[in-house]
């Protein structure tokens, strides 16, 4: 075996143990891909040539405009986030659903999607539902497990609901448009708000006494009251998901037009609810300017990486892992292909995955014949669970932070268990009925072959052409007489 033969399993090999010992992530790529490529171009691999084409992929990383709405939308969520818009919906489906066992249980995954819809980060969904439903839910019995595991599950569902920066990460990677993106994921989205309101349905009738309706002095508002409070917080919402998604579905505006778009509705919305001062709107560009700059430099660093690695055929190395196991026919690919994202997203964050795996996955998938939509909706899908994995879940994590101190650490853990699988369902229903994502993007039109019919006019007879040569009214030489059609398929 030689050099060319070990070096990308090599590569990726110092890659894992350079992850497992924590290092930093950017710097760890970049420096192993330098090295690397050094390597190789001592080695005769490659020649030194080959690493000029680094400075145009990191130039067009950082000339990318779809990029350019990932600031964009973290703006926006952190703005809504303190904006008071949360409470207001809290609130208003707490009062409608409280009356039913799980109702506020069923209120929490409600106003988890809709945070979803506006504001695309896990962070501002769970820390903010955990600060306002968690104290409503103990002060009343419900079990502590199953009021931690909903309110982490409804939080990371923003993974998967537009405007994601999942999606929007994954769209760039995979080379597709984000609008095919988002209307891909519209489908699996609801039906994991259905998986999650089902387990709730189910759980209340078997177990009741674990999430008991509120009292009769806790709803407080009824009839037209009531409604008021529910659309103070739902009219807002719906005017800012159509100015931020409904224009990218009409093709009105772009991304990151939309993502503009929706930093100044979230603003306008902060200042209606008389939040809106210069503490807050600081917060939220350097919590903007943390998330950027780190997406930035760990696509650069995927990037150096990424070129030496399939410049010492890589790819084919990774092609050739999966047939290897097996995986060489589409469906066994994307069961291996998601049993894997599942373990790495234990140690990775969503952003290296998307940036270190898919890009290594995303071509054997197009040679399989898999949709690239479909295929980046279901590994976003299935990326859910890095959040709630115990015990490296970001939003387990979130969720202790603000939780009051006598929700033990156990009971988060727990908690998050049950929902791991529904979110895991998921992933094998998109993985056998891919039309949940296919069946809401546009289809190529296509013609049907048997139907075309080639019709060619015989030429005509000789005697009725000018003989060769004769001059024509204008004194040019008159045309050659027609080939005959057939003597070029013929040839062919």
């Amino acid at each position: 075996m030689n050099l060319f033969d070990i070096m990308a399993p090599a590569m990726f090999a110092a890659l894992v143990v350079f992850l497992l010992l924590g290092l930093p992530v950017a710097f760890s790529l970049a420096a192993l891909g330098l090295a690397s490529g050094l390597v190789a171009i001592e080695a005769g691999l490659f020649p030194a040539q080959f690493m000029a084409n680094l400075p145009f992929r990191v130039f067009g990383i950082i000339g990318n405009e779809l990029l350019l709405s990932i600031p964009f939308f973290t703006l926006m969520g952190a703005i809504l986030e303190k904006a008071g818009l949360a409470e207001d919906l809290l609130e208003g489906f707490a009062q409608a659903f409280g009356k039913v066992p799980g109702g506020l249980a069923y209120a929490v995954i409600m106003v988890g999607a809709i945070l979803g819809a506006i504001t695309g980060t896990v962070a501002a969904s769970v820390i903010a539902m955990a600060v306002i439903a968690l104290p409503i839910m103990q002060r009343y019995g419900y079990n502590m497990r199953l009021a931690t595991g909903v309110i982490a599950a409804s939080g990371t569902i923003t993974q998967v609901i537009p405007p994601s920066l999942v999606l929007i990460v994954l769209a760039d990677q995979l080379g597709k448009s984000v609008g095919d993106m988002y209307l891909g994921a519209v489908g699996p989205s609801i039906a994991q708000l259905l998986i999650f309101a089902t387990f709730i349905f189910v759980m209340s009738r078997l177990r009741p006494q674990s999430m008991p309706g509120l009292p009769p002095e806790a709803r407080t508002l009824h009839g037209w009251a009531l409604a008021r409070k529910v659309a103070a917080g739902v009219l807002p919402s719906s005017a800012l998901i159509f100015v931020v998604l409904g224009t990218i579905f009409m093709g009105l505006a772009t991304p990151t037009e939309a993502g503009a778009m929706g930093v100044l509705g979230a603003l306008v919305l902060a200042a209606l609810h008389r939040r809106l001062n210069w503490s807050m709107l600081y917060g939220g560009m350097k919590d903007t300017m943390n998330v950027t700059v780190m997406v930035i430099f760990i696509l650069i660093g995927a990037t150096v990486f990424t070129l030496v690695f399939q410049g010492v055929d890589g790819g084919k190395w990774v092609e050739h892992l999966f047939i290897s196991v097996g995986a060489d026919d589409a469906v066994t690919f994307l069961i291996v292909v998601n049993i894997m994202i599942f373990v790495l997203a234990f140690f990775l964050d969503f952003f290296e995955i998307a940036f270190i795996v898919v890009p290594l996955l995303a071509p054997i998938a197009q040679k399989l014949g898999i949709d690239l939509v479909w295929f980046g909706v279901l590994i976003c899908v299935n990326m859910q669970t890095s959040f709630m994995h115990p015990p490296f879940g970001f939003a387990l994590f979130y969720l202790r932070g603000v939780a009051p101190k006598e929700v033990k650490t156990s009971d988060i853990y727990l908690g998050a268990l049950p929902w791991v699988a529904l979110q895991l369902l998921l992933v094998g229903i998109l993985i056998f009925y891919p039309e949940l994502v296919t069946g809401m993007l546009d289809k190529p039109e296509t013609g049907n072959l048997d139907n075309v019919e080639i019709r060619v006019e015989d030429p005509a007879p000789a005697a009725e052409l000018p003989a060769s040569g004769a001059s024509g009214p204008s004194g040019d030489s008159a045309p050659q007489s027609a080939p005959d059609p057939a003597d070029y398929f013929n040839k062919k």
